[in-house]
């Protein structure tokens, strides 16, 4: 009598363990969400904001783009990446002021036989904006195909209205 209910506590114990290896894990939507954002990417790349939805979340992802050799160590270039991430996702959410100014420049240079004149036109275009975002995370970090490039994707879950 005493083996048969250690058995039945054993084998209690067992099935409870088992079941319990199933659930679900911590970053596993986030690993998901990495690797459909990378897919996107390399099946046609695309800087800047995206939106992605999914049956349960809406997700704001930024998507930045930079040039290696431009970069004396890996920590100025994830810096870079994280303001212009920032950046980006602050103009999405709260919009920004462009304004341009044309200066046309005309010279003249007169010669012994003939006078020439030389029109050259400066565009300047400013965009400002202006507002905070927090909670940018890192989703993912990975370098492009041709090795030049290390293109960072920033998220963050978008709460419903």
């Amino acid at each position: 009598m005493f083996i048969n209910i250690r058995s039945i506590i054993i084998g209690v114990i067992l099935i409870c363990s088992i079941q319990n290896s199933y659930s679900q894990g911590f970053n596993e939507d986030k690993t998901s969400l990495a690797n459909f954002v990378k897919r996107m990417y390399n099946s046609a790349p695309f800087e800047g904001v995206k939106v992605i939805v999914d049956y349960d979340h809406n997700y704001l992802t930024s998507v930045i783009s930079l040039e290696k050799a431009k970069y004396s160590n890996p920590s100025t270039m994830n810096r870079v990446a994280q303001v212009k991430a920032r950046q980006q996702a602050n103009t999405f959410f709260n919009g920004s002021s462009i304004s341009s100014d044309l200066v046309i420049k005309t010279t003249e240079t007169k010669g012994s036989t003939k006078t020439s004149t030389v029109i050259e036109m400066i565009e300047s275009i400013k965009e400002s904006s202006m507002g905070f975002v927090q909670g940018m995370e890192l989703l993912i970090n990975f370098e492009t195909d041709e090795g030049g490039r290390m293109v960072f994707i920033y998220y963050r879950e978008m709460k419903e209205k």
